[in-house]
């Protein structure tokens, strides 16, 4: 048996204490939670823990073990089928006491004390679920098309890539410009020096980080052109990717 707390007992003496502890366990396992005083959970949580303790071993010998101390069959039964299964993976704590204040009248602290019934999550389970949490924080956002009716600053607003954002200044266009004069790939055009797109020429092309945008695409508005391409598919001839992937420049893999 568990040692005695120091003080008196709960009752008038020993065996009243005995009586009391049996039959509040009994409560206990019948509706899974009962409300009393805070020393009196106290009290009981021991001495119904060390009963699921017996129940979990299931034999004959713990079931008259526990008969001695509890009078309802039906409780003992509940007990070994129904709660003794639930506490099969817990190591210990079958029971909870939550404070709920003070009770009217004698201002006696009172508390609910609960079995703990919930699942256990295995370790490797909980480690899991950290490496998930982790990988999925550390992933990139997926692209996501913008809508046609989008402006260039609100496309701005939605992270561009920074090697692909449009140059801030009149003279950082005018430097991009002249870096690209010579068109050097098949159905490429060279920028315009009024920064509109060639007739014929709707594909954009950055070669900082060689890919392409086209038409209506969700980088394209914020986009400069370093050089202008007839078609994707010369586009991609020339080596460059379309940005964002297949499915963001809107054609098939």
């Amino acid at each position: 048996m568990p040692t005695p707390t120091k003080g008196p007992r709960l009752g008038g003496g020993p065996t009243h204490e005995r009586m009391m502890l049996s039959n509040m366990s009994q409560q206990l396992f019948e509706h899974k939670r009962i409300t009393t005083t805070v020393t009196k959970a106290k009290r009981l949580r021991p001495v119904a823990e060390r009963l699921i303790t017996f129940a979990k071993r299931g034999d004959l010998a713990s079931r008259r073990r526990v008969m001695r101390q509890l009078n309802d069959k039906s409780v003992v039964h509940e007990l070994f089928t129904a709660i003794a299964p639930a506490m099969d993976g817990r190591d210990g704590g079958y029971t909870r006491i939550t404070k709920i204040g003070n009770r009217k009248g004698d201002n006696a602290p009172m508390a609910v004390i609960e079995l703990v019934m919930e699942p256990v999550a295995s370790k490797s389970t909980v480690a899991g679920a950290e490496k998930a949490t982790e990988k999925a924080a550390a992933a990139p956002a997926a692209p996501v098309d913008t809508p046609a009716d989008t402006t260039a600053e609100e496309v701005k607003a939605q992270e561009i890539p920074a090697e692909e954002q449009a140059p801030e200044t009149p003279e950082e266009a005018a430097e991009v410009a002249a870096e690209n004069q010579d068109a050097e790939f098949a159905g490429s055009h060279a920028p315009l020096e009024s920064g509109e797109a060639p007739e014929g020429f709707s594909i954009k092309g950055n070669k900082n980080s060689m890919k392409y945008h086209v038409p209506g695409s969700r980088w394209y508005s914020g986009t400069t052109a370093e050089i202008w391409f007839d078609s994707p598919a010369n586009a991609e001839a020339a080596g460059f990717q379309p940005a964002g992937g297949a499915a963001a420049q809107k054609i098939s893999e």
